[in-house]
């Protein structure tokens, strides 16, 4: 798990409150979505401003094995905004031009997902749709993370899939050139991608699709918002039921038909906000965030709302959002189900807070890249902190936190947010130094550098 201390990344700490403006990457979310819509529709779509990071590659990949082109975009003249900050253009890169196509009928193809969960939830759909036997498997812990019930949801909707009764990855999925669809149910309470990835091709099936949740509340829920959004911008007709009390869906209905996704630009990917924004709450600084969306696909608002809770202050608007923050961290109790993507950097956050807090709702976030609640309480508790595991969450209280050479770097655990996390500590403790940091690169490449740059010259 650990790689040498010599391999391991400084986190850069802070002589005095942040300022700046952050350009931030483009939504792997909303990359992947559009790359399956737009291999799915009946003409060419265009893709500007894309993620290029391993988890959009990945999916990239995927689906020119399954004989979608994607291919630079010559008449994209804008240049993107991803991966740079003040003017640095390290991450500039064109859009991309997605033409759909077949591979060859009864060809065998292999798609590598890594550990992206998006890969392997959103593609078997597409494979299924296909003429030929398609592999899934990847990273080893991708073949711990929930794909059981799509799977088996694929199945009932008229799917071949061998997994060797597994309900995990390594699967194939012997494509018939087309999905019945029809009814199903399944428990989607593992990951909201269980969900968006049978919406996501539903309308190329025979019958559609009638999706219904049953168990636990679905985690993530702005997630198949966007998914539905995205669907019905691509011309599909999708209609929600309500769940009842917490009025979240738990029912949808895609009806068959043509996907046309056109053009469409990335927003901004705010999970990967989430670093910069608790760094103007630990230093009490000011950033600027230019392209922060006023009518988000992502869960903006509920972000911001766990922000302000925490002291910070938020404003958004013509030129993107203003945050700032108190130079006092407050802790808070929250239910962090909806913004789970940034529970790691919170609870580095609250670890620093003037008072304890409680975050629940993450019970799914065990099954992401790693265990992030065991991961989280092991690394900061091995600073000095006082973090206890609950059963869907953790339970925070601030203590004074040094870094100990002795037990060794922060563990990144080969997951994102892990580093990101390790970086916001390491504002307020100087000498933390993060195992295998490029992992990061999963979803924003340029994080290390950018991170640097915000604190200024030298870093």
């Amino acid at each position: 798990m650990y790689a040498d201390d010599q391999e391991a990344w400084a986190a850069p700490s802070a002589d005095g409150p942040v300022s700046g403006r952050i350009w931030l990457p483009a939504s792997k979310s909303i990359t992947n979505r559009a790359l399956v819509l737009a291999a799915l529709s009946d003409r060419p779509a265009r893709i500007a401003n894309p993620l290029r990071a391993r988890d959009t590659l990945l999916a990239a990949a995927a689906l020119r094995a399954m004989g979608t082109k994607v291919a630079d975009d010559p008449d994209e003249a804008a240049v993107s905004i991803s991966g740079f900050i003040s003017g640095s253009t390290s991450g500039s890169t064109s859009g991309w031009l997605v033409t759909a196509g077949q591979p060859p009928a009864g060809s065998r193809v292999t798609v590598d997902v890594g550990n992206a969960g998006t890969v392997m939830r959103f593609l078997p759909a597409v494979a299924a749709l296909t003429s030929a036997t398609v592999r899934f498997d990847g990273d080893e812990r991708i073949r711990q993370r929930p794909v059981g019930p799509i799977l088996a949801a694929l199945r009932d909707l008229g799917a071949r899939i061998d997994d060797d009764g597994r309900g995990a990855a390594p699967f194939t999925v012997l494509g018939q050139g087309r999905v019945r669809g029809g009814g199903v149910t399944l428990d989607a309470s593992g990951s909201s991608q269980l969900i968006s990835g049978l919406l996501l091709a539903a309308p190329r099936f025979d019958e559609g699709i009638e999706i219904r949740h049953e168990g636990p509340p679905v985690p993530s829920a702005p997630h198949i918002a966007m998914t539905v959004r995205m669907l019905r911008a691509a011309g599909a007709e999708v209609t929600t039921a309500p769940a009842g009390a917490e009025m979240r869906p738990d029912g949808w209905r895609v009806r068959p038909g043509r996907l046309d996704l056109g053009s469409v630009t990335v927003e901004p990917d705010l999970s990967n906000a989430g670093p910069f924004l608790a760094a103007a709450l630990v230093t009490g600084g000011t950033l600027s965030l230019p392209g922060w969306p006023r009518d988000s696909l992502q869960a903006a608002a509920p972000i911001l709302d766990v922000l302000a809770g925490m002291g910070a202050r938020c404003e958004v608007g013509a030129d993107g959002l203003t945050i700032s923050g108190p130079g006092t961290i407050r802790g808070i109790t929250a239910d962090l189900r909806d913004v789970a993507e940034l529970a790691p950097v919170l609870t580095a956050a609250a670890a620093l807070a003037d008072a304890p807090s409680t975050f629940t709702g993450l019970a799914h976030t065990r099954r992401h890249e790693t265990d992030r609640l065991a991961a989280l309480a092991k690394e900061i508790n091995a600073l000095g902190g006082d973090i206890t595991e609950l059963p869907d969450g953790l339970q925070i209280r601030p203590r004074p936190l040094r870094a100990h050479a002795a037990d060794g770097p922060f563990g990144s655990y080969d997951d994102h947010r892990m580093v990101m996390a390790a970086a916001v500590l390491g504002l307020a403790v100087p000498g933390i130094r993060v195992t295998n940091a490029q992992t990061v690169a999963k979803t924003f490449p340029d994080f290390t550098d950018m991170w640097a740059e915000m604190l200024g010259p030298g870093r």
